[in-house]
């Protein structure tokens, strides 16, 4: 999917003349704590709600913190995975979307993102999570997918997760099975580092029934 998918365009750029009462009031009609500001067509950065507070006069012009714009923005023709980079390394509430020669085109708001990726990650569809770690050169998905399918799963989605210096990665796995049990048990004869799993195992489920029996009795 790419970005152009997920525009938004009812808040309306500003100008470095604007005032910066204006861009608070933006802000506050609109939810957001970021406006995006523009120098005639040419886009000058993100001026924040922080930078308006910090201002001694809200009469002022927003061109007095201009030196704090955040260059902030996503090409409309990306994927929508460099918009969330985007967002996660700038830290803002709204992303501008330009086009080839900067010109505003309308933003992306990240609540549209996570709707976007919770369809993506197929979060509708029964399942349970498993995390795996390992080194990046005992990373094959061939045969990771291998284990699930012969276990009668499917891998519905998968991200890989790595810390900075390190060649340790982890990668989350959605499966289409509510018990992982049997799925666990055959990576781990693989020699597989189980870090976390989210599922309900049988024999969990018998013990709920067993309980909610019990329950039964009790109120009989």
């Amino acid at each position: 999917m790419i970005v152009l998918q997920l525009l938004r365009n009812d808040v309306k750029p500003l100008q470095l003349d604007d005032k910066l009462y204006t861009a608070q009031t933006l802000m506050d009609d609109y939810k957001v704590s970021h406006v995006p500001v523009f120098d005639g067509e040419l886009y000058a950065g993100l001026l924040s709600e922080g930078d308006v507070l910090d201002a001694p006069d809200d009469d002022a012009p927003i061109s007095v913190a201009q030196d704090k714009l955040v260059r902030a923005f996503v090409s409309a023709e990306k994927h929508v995975f460099e918009a969330i980079n985007a967002i996660h390394n700038y830290n803002v509430s709204m992303l501008p979307v330009l086009d080839a020669d900067e010109h505003y085109m309308g933003y992306l708001y990240p609540l549209d993102l996570v709707k976007m990726m919770g369809g993506m990650l197929s979060s509708k569809v029964p399942g349970a999570v498993l995390v795996l770690e390992m080194n990046q050169n005992d990373y094959h998905l061939s045969q990771i997918a291998q284990i699930v399918e012969g276990n009668d799963g499917k891998i519905l989605a998968f991200y890989i997760t790595s810390k900075p210096n390190s060649a340790i990665l982890e990668l989350t796995l959605r499966i289409n099975r509510t018990d992982l049990t049997a799925i666990i048990q055959t990576f781990q004869r693989y020699e597989y580092n189980i870090k976390a799993s989210y599922h309900e195992s049988e024999y969990a489920v018998d013990m709920k029934a067993r309980f909610e029996n019990f329950i039964k009795y009790l109120n009989m």
